[in-house]
């Protein structure tokens, strides 16, 4: 037995003279990240899990959505749909070195038909969601949009406008981010 005991502490001490190096941590693919609070998902809202998408300058990161809203309440208002509101939860991030005019009333959402439907000002305005805002550079923003769409449409996509960039000065372009992969 105590052959075995010897046996074992040779090998264990013949390992530790090996040249091979020893095991590490490996490197963290990802760089750090601030700790946001996550947020409840609203009951009617669908979480969307899309890749971050860039127009210009500026991220868009669409969050969730919800469809089959007939009415809206606000906090000095209750709004009925002509069809149904549809809304999207988004995030949008200017990763620029200065400011933008951002314009969070712009985007268009598309239905699966590619009809286009501008946001619901109204709706925005009893919602209390942003309108042209000055976006700090590195400034993130989060915020719903409201889409009046006929009853029987299925939104398939938003197009985002990031804001006017050198090249684009009056904020023509725009990228279309579909709403499901």
């Amino acid at each position: 037995m105590r052959w075995v005991v010897a046996v074992l502490g040779v090998v264990a001490v013949a390992a530790g003279c090996t040249s091979a190096p020893a095991a590490e941590a490996p490197p963290s693919s990802s760089a750090a990240t601030y700790p946001v609070p996550p947020a409840a998902v609203r009951p009617d809202e669908k979480v969307l899990h899309l890749p971050t998408t860039a127009d210009g300058d500026t991220a868009f990161t669409l969050l969730g959505l919800t469809t089959g809203m007939p009415s809206l309440v606000g906090s000095h208002a209750e709004f009925e749909a002509k069809g149904q509101f549809v809304r999207v939860r988004l995030s949008v991030v200017n990763n620029g070195r200065s400011s933008v005019s951002f314009d969070a009333r712009k985007h268009v959402l598309l239905d699966e038909k590619k009809t286009e439907y501008p946001v619901d000002t109204q709706a925005m305005t009893i919602k209390r969601q942003p309108e042209v805002l000055d976006l700090g550079a590195n400034v993130r923003l989060e915020y719903d949009v409201y889409y009046d769409l006929p009853e029987d449409a299925k939104p398939l996509a938003l197009r985002v406008f990031g804001g006017p960039t050198l090249t684009d000065l009056k904020d023509q372009s725009s990228t279309e981010i579909r709403l499901s992969q």
